[in-house]
C-alpha cells in the first residue's frame, strides 16, 4: 500500500481527529513519533475547514518511493492532485521547505506513470504564517504542473478554489487508477539503498513490470531459504542469475536490509567487487539516518545499518 490512509472528503470530515489518526497509526508498521501525532492533531482540522464544500478523495502519506519520503496529504479533487506539505508551527515559508514540496511533485510528475498527464499542484502551508501567496502559476513546460503555491493555515480553500478555477478545462481524474499507477523507471542503487532501509519495500520502489514482480518472488524465496538454514543451524548458498540491469544488486540490497534485527543482534552483510559502490553506500546510509533523526528532533546515537564490505 503506498498511502497509510485514504478515504473520501465526506467520510473524512465525519470523523473525528482521533479516528483519523488511530487509522493512519494502525496502516504504519514502524514507531510513530510523538511529534508526528501532534502534527496530525493540527493538521486534520485545516484540512477538513478547507474541504467543507469540495467533493474527492483524501490520503495521509503517501508514499515518495524514489525519495524514500513520504507526501504529507495527497488530495484529489476532480481534475486536480493537490500535493500538501505541512509545516507544523512555521511562520515563514524557508526554501529547504519550499524546495521539499517541489520535490516531490517534479518525483510523481516525472517517475509516477499516472501522474504524467494529471494536474498536481504542490502546496506548502505554514501553519502561523500570516502572509500567503495563492496565485496558480504554471511552469514553463506546458507539463499540467504549478510552481509551489505558499499559503498559511486560512488560506488552503481560497488556493484549492483558484486552481479548480484555473483548470476548469481538464478532465477529471479516476482515483482508483491513479492510485495504483506503478513508478518508471528503477531507482539508482543508491537511492534503492537509502529507500530500502527508511522502511519502502521492493515492490515501491520499482517499476510495475514483470521485473519487478520477478524481484518480490526472488526476495521471498531468498527469505525463506534463510528462515531455513536458521532453524536447522544449516549453511545454503543462493545464486542469483540475469542479465545486466535484471535487478541482482537491489535483491541483493532487500535481502541485507530485511533480515536487520536489532533486538536480537542480528546484522546483515553485504558484499561487493565494487569499491566505490561500497564506499558510498555506506556513506549515503550513514548520511540519511543522520538527516531523518535529526527531523524528528531526536538525539544521534549509533544505530545498526546494514554492512558492506568490499572483498
Amino acid at each position: 500500500m503506498n498511502y497509510y490512509y485514504r478515504n473520501t472528503i465526506s467520510d473524512f470530515l465525519k470523523k473525528t481527529t482521533d479516528e483519523i489518526i488511530g487509522a493512519i497509526t494502525r496502516a504504519n508498521e514502524y514507531d510513530v513519533v510523538f511529534q508526528q501525532n501532534k502534527s496530525w492533531e493540527q493538521q486534520i482540522p485545516i484540512l477538513k475547514n478547507a474541504l467543507q464544500e469540495f467533493d474527492g478523495e483524501i490520503f495521509f502519506e503517501f508514499s515518495i518511493p524514489r525519495m524514500g519520503k513520504r507526501v504529507d496529504t495527497l488530495v484529489i479533487i476532480e481534475n486536480i492532485v493537490f500535493v500538501i506539505e505541512f509545516k507544523v508551527g512555521e511562520t515563514s515559508f524557508y526554501n529547504p521547505h519550499i524546495e521539499q514540496v517541489w520535490d516531490y511533485a517534479l518525483d510523481l510528475k516525472n517517475f509516477h506513470k499516472t501522474s504524467h498527464n494529471v494536474v498536481l499542484v504542490p502546496v506548502l502551508i505554514a501553519t502561523e504564517a500570516k502572509k500567503s501567496f495563492t496565485e496558480i502559476r504554471l511552469t514553463s513546460h506546458d507539463d499540467n504542473l504549478t510552481l509551489p503555491v505558499k499559503t498559511g493555515s486560512n488560506y488552503l480553500k481560497e488556493v484549492i478554489q483558484n486552481a479548480l478555477f484555473f483548470f476548469s478545462n481538464e478532465p477529471s481524474i479516476n482515483v482508483t487508477e491513479y492510485v495504483s499507477g506503478g513508478y518508471m523507471p528503477t531507482p539508482t542503487i543508491i537511492e534503492a539503498a537509502v529507500s530500502l532501509y527508511t522502511t519502502h519495500s521492493v515492490e515501491n520502489i520499482t517499476r510495475s513490470d514483470a521485473d519487478a514482480k520477478n524481484l518480490t518472488v526472488t526476495t521471498k524465496k531468498i527469505s525463506e531459504i534463510i528462515e531455513t538454514a536458521k532453524n536447522e543451524n544449516r549453511k545454503i548458498i543462493c545464486f542469483v542469475t540475469g542479465v545486466p540491469g535484471a535487478g541482482k544488486t537491489l535483491v541483493g540490497l532487500n535481502v541485507a536490509t530485511s533480515h536487520l534485527d536489532n533486538e536480537n543482534g542480528n546484522a546483515s552483510v553485504y558484499l561487493s567487487g565494487n569499491k566505490p559502490l561500497v564506499d558510498i553506500l555506506q556513506e549515503a546510509l550513514a548520511r540519511d539516518k543522520v538527516q531523518r533523526e535529526k527531523e524528528k528532533g531526536n538525539r544521534i546515537v549509533t544505530t545498526q545499518l546494514p554492512r558492506f564490505y568490499y572483498n
